[in-house]
């Protein structure tokens, strides 16, 4: 055998890989392991979750959904975190025009639910409070948005009225109060 090339000897390591090769290799496993675990991640499972109960072989999720005893609720029953019990929105009436009121008095929030009936009155900018006008009667409660108590405008009612209702609703000159009677 002529030379060196031709040998069938092993290749021997100069020595372990240093500097800016190390940090290349390190690189490279991290990003490694950071791939295999996103492929591992279930589909539909948000960062930094874990999924409550696997489904079965089958697909099939438990009795119960999965959730924690007490339907996922704090502990002691009550209300989820900030103590919002209120329902569901309502979806929109066909012929319907969905129209955000905002109360005079926000304290009449804490009575209604979706799906109530409620007179909508009127006060127009400058009038006293005898003269209230019914503006849209039996008007249906759609949602209660925002707190009862708060005072920085951000509670409201959204109503579904008729378009004629609707419409002289949002033309009321600014400074219009209105307030609601909630029927039976």
């Amino acid at each position: 055998m002529a030379g060196e090339e031709a040998s069938l000897r092993p290749v021997r390591w100069q020595g372990l890989p240093r500097g800016r090769t190390l940090l290349r290799v390190a690189l490279v496993a991290v990003l490694l392991g950071l791939a295999a675990a996103v492929l591992q991640t279930p589909d539909g499972c948000p960062p930094g979750t874990v999924p409550a109960v696997a489904p079965s072989p089958t697909g099939e999720v438990p009795a119960g959904g999965g959730l924690p005893a007490g339907g996922g609720l704090p502990a002691g029953g009550g209300a989820p975190a900030g103590g919002d019990r209120r329902a569901a929105a309502l979806p929109l009436p066909a012929g319907a025009v969905g129209v955000p009121v905002r109360l005079a008095e926000p304290a009449a929030l804490a009575v209604l639910r979706p799906g109530a009936r409620v007179d909508l009155l009127v006060v127009p900018a400058g009038g006293t409070a005898g003269a209230a006008t019914l503006l849209a009667p039996r008007a249906l409660v759609l949602d209660v948005v925002g707190a009862a108590g708060a005072v920085d405008g951000s509670s409201a009612l959204y109503l579904a009225l008729r378009p004629e209702q609707a419409q002289r609703a949002v033309g009321l000159p600014e400074g219009s109060r209105f307030a609601v009677v909630v029927r039976g």
